[in-house]
């Protein structure tokens, strides 16, 4: 599919070369033609300058025939009004938008323009290395029944199976994290040292689930 990114920093230059070696064609907007040097000597893509709200600059960028637009530029309100003209004016059903201000991306994400708030991710990211018990949840259904969260498991739970902390917490382990990569456990999964654990729960249960797998286990 075609994809309009309106920001050529860090994140758009990042997420235009891995959309492009996915096969999708790319334009990238950017009020300074010097950031596109920040993309590969090989992005064939369309480097568009100006204002991503700018109508006429979208539709240089082949906004017409786009199937999504992501604004990731480094100004909060320069994003929103992307991704509403994209969306409101174009008809584009696949917007998201990155948001500096937390309070702004809760506003955004009830107006139904999807948004990635930067400081809020991180803090929790951070939350979730730092404190044994007690992180921010990864996901939460609808209902604010079930979540998933990553868990800090003891020491003792190593050389132990996935399916044991199942079995111990009534929990489900969704996956693993282990080298910076996702791991979906089988039946004969170990919890090895370092391995970062991801449990889906009922939300009533997460204290109690947090507080049982960050002590050392009791036989099975």
């Amino acid at each position: 599919m075609h994809v309009v990114i309106m920001g050529c920093g860090r994140v758009g230059s990042t997420l235009a070369r891995t959309l492009e070696k996915r096969g999708h064609t790319v334009a990238i907007i950017d009020q300074s033609a010097d950031s596109f040097r920040r993309l590969s000597p090989n992005f064939t893509g369309r480097t568009v300058e100006g204002m991503g709200f700018d109508r006429e600059v979208l539709i240089e960028a082949g906004i017409e025939g786009a199937e999504a637009f992501a604004a990731v530029s480094n100004g909060d309100n320069s994003n929103i009004l992307a991704a509403r003209v994209a969306r409101e004016n174009f008809g584009i059903g696949n917007v998201v938008a990155r948001i500096y201000d937390p309070g702004r991306a809760e506003v955004y994400q009830r107006l139904g323009i999807p948004t990635v708030g930067t400081v809020r991710w991180t803090v929790d990211q951070m939350m979730r290395r730092l404190l044994p018990e007690g992180s921010e949840p990864e996901w939460r259904d609808p209902s604010a029944t079930v979540r998933l969260a990553e868990v800090h498991v003891h020491a003792g739970w190593v050389g132990r199976l996935a399916f044991d902390i199942e079995t111990a917490t009534g929990a489900r382990v969704a996956f693993l994290t282990r080298l910076g990569e996702g791991v979906l456990p089988k039946a004969d999964t170990v919890i090895q040292e370092g391995d970062l654990v991801h449990v889906v729960m009922l939300e009533r249960d997460a204290a109690a689930i947090e507080s049982q797998l960050g002590t050392k286990p009791e036989e099975l």
